[in-house]
C-alpha cells in the first residue's frame, strides 16, 4: 500500500512537467535571444468590454532614439487608466522592421496607484517587445489586443 501514494506522486510530477514544458521552452527561447534595443511607452486606455488606447514612446536602437506613436484596440477591459511601460526589444535587425501591427498578450489590474502587468508584443517581422507596465487609474484588463506602431518623422 505504500507504493500507491508514491506512484500517485510520480504521476502528478510527470503530468506537471508535461504541462509546464511548453511554457519553459518559450521562456528559454526568449532568454536565448539577444536584446537589440530598449523601449519606453506612455499610453492612455479606456474601455468597457472593448478597450481603446493611444499614446507614444521612444525606441532606443543602434545608438539612436526614434519617436513613435502607438494606437490599439482590444477586448476584455473595463475602466480607464494611463500606462507607462518600459522594456527590451528583441530581434530588431532594421529600423524598417519596427513599425506596423503587433499582437499583444497581457494581463493586469490597476486600482489607484497599485498596478500589476506585463505585456509581450510581436509583429510579423519577428520583432518582440517584452514590457513591464505600470498602470495608474481604475482598470481591469485581461485578454488579447492588437496595436499599430507608426514612426514619428524627424524624431
Amino acid at each position: 500500500m505504500r507504493r500507491c501514494p508514491l506512484t500517485a506522486l510520480r504521476l502528478f510530477a510527470s503530468a506537471l512537467l508535461v504541462a509546464l514544458l511548453p511554457s519553459l521552452a518559450a521562456a528559454a527561447g526568449l532568454m536565448a535571444r539577444h536584446p537589440t534595443g530598449t523601449i519606453v511607452i506612455n499610453q492612455g486606455q479606456a474601455g468597457f468590454i472593448v478597450t481603446a488606447g493611444y499614446g507614444g514612446g521612444v525606441l532606443r536602437y543602434a545608438g539612436r532614439s526614434f519617436g513613435f506613436k502607438i494606437a490599439g484596440l482590444g477586448v476584455g477591459g473595463i475602466g480607464a487608466s494611463s500606462v507607462q511601460a518600459m522594456g527590451i526589444v528583441y530581434d530588431l535587425h532594421s529600423i524598417a522592421d519596427f513599425p506596423g501591427p503587433y499582437v499583444v498578450i497581457r494581463a493586469g489590474a490597476a486600482i489607484g496607484e497599485k498596478s500589476i502587468g506585463r505585456m509581450w508584443l510581436r509583429n510579423p517581422h519577428g520583432v518582440t517587445l517584452k514590457l513591464n507596465a505600470k498602470r495608474r487609474g481604475l482598470m481591469l484588463a485581461a485578454g488579447a489586443d492588437s496595436v499599430v506602431i507608426s514612426m514619428v518623422p524627424g524624431r
